[in-house]
């Protein structure tokens, strides 16, 4: 399978990565390993996750996702083999902080659960909107100096915090943020378009996106409000049931149509096919969903399939 660079770092991911979300909220510990099992065996090798992940749910403490993920890589013996990429900053009780002191401590909490001596990617996760951008370089670049980390990115930032993050960099001589992950999809387009996708391109940013298939209405899965009862996560679609959302609809289905794949296998290929992205991020509770990803993977969109889905999902 195809590998892309992640910017100017040595990682090279496949051109989906597995989003850890759902791990240990709404697909158990045997459920998650199903699901890894068969995206490893299809030839993708990068997992995303989080600190945080899953501490919504009640009864969870945060860090759920990374047991999960640790168990199953200490189990298949497979560490080498995985990208693992995973995030500091969101509220583990604390209230969200990406001070130094605390993402020193917290990289080791995250090193135990997932039962490695390393992360290769590793995300600031938001904003704390505090803490001064060379504070929180400074905690990276100890991090990578110990070799807990190789490489760095940061998420959720706003355009000026971006480009104070790179400059600080810059003048002080500390690592750079490599990769950036943003939420982008068809539907979701303007706030990346028009904010931080032009740094990304002027830095050689990689990118990974997140909310990929839009809470998966871009899976064709939610055609009314009637159907947001069909998943936990359904009520966070029913904003996307607007003119605009049933327009990209239509041009999924007859993109999918004409190649025989499915709705989420060409939303997938257009972020594939959208500088700057590197891969969108996609999660699963299903192992056959994993074939929408197998298919994204394989799929060349040419310049009419492209310009119907931009046109559909203009805003």
């Amino acid at each position: 399978m195809e590998k892309r660079k992640l910017g100017k770092t040595d990682l090279y991911t496949a051109p989906v990565v597995l989003g850890g979300n759902v791990f240990g909220w709404t697909i158990d510990e045997k459920q998650s390993f199903a699901v890894l099992d068969e995206f490893a065996g299809l030839g993708f090798n990068a997992v995303d996750t989080a600190d945080v992940y899953s501490r919504w749910v009640r009864g969870n403490e945060g860090g759920e996702s990374e047991t999960i993920i640790g168990k199953w890589m200490k189990e298949r013996g497979n560490r080498d083999d995985v990208l693992l990429i995973s995030k500091v900053g969101y509220d583990m009780g604390e209230g969200k902080n990406i001070s130094k002191d605390y993402i020193l401590r917290e990289v080791e909490t995250s090193l135990k659960r997932l039962q490695t001596d390393r992360i290769d990617l590793y995300f600031t996760h938001l904003d704390d909107e505090v803490t001064p951008v060379e504070e929180t370089l400074s905690a990276h670049e100890q991090l990578i100096k110990a070799g807990k980390v190789r490489w760095i990115g940061a998420s959720n930032l706003s355009p000026e915090r971006l480009k104070d993050s790179l400059a600080a960099s810059a003048a002080n001589g500390l690592p750079r943020y490599e990769v950036f992950q943003p939420e982008y999809n068809l539907y979701d387009r303007q706030g990346f378009e028009e904010g931080v996708g032009p740094i990304c391109k002027e830095h050689g940013l990689g990118v990974i996106v997140y909310f990929a298939l839009a809470r998966g209405f871009l899976t064709g899965k939610y055609r009314s409000e009637d159907d947001l009862g069909k998943s936990v996560r359904g009520r966070g679609v029913k904003d996307y049931l607007d003119e605009r959302g049933i327009r990209i609809l239509k041009a999924l289905d007859e993109t999918a149509e004409k190649h025989g794949v499915s709705q989420a296998a060409v939303s997938l290929a257009w972020l594939m096919a959208k500088p700057p992205v590197t891969a969108p991020i996609a999660s699963t509770t299903k192992r056959e969903h994993l074939d929408s990803f197998a298919e994204a993977a394989e799929l060349r969109l040419n310049a009419d399939d492209m310009s119907r889905l931009d046109e559909a999902s203009a805003y």
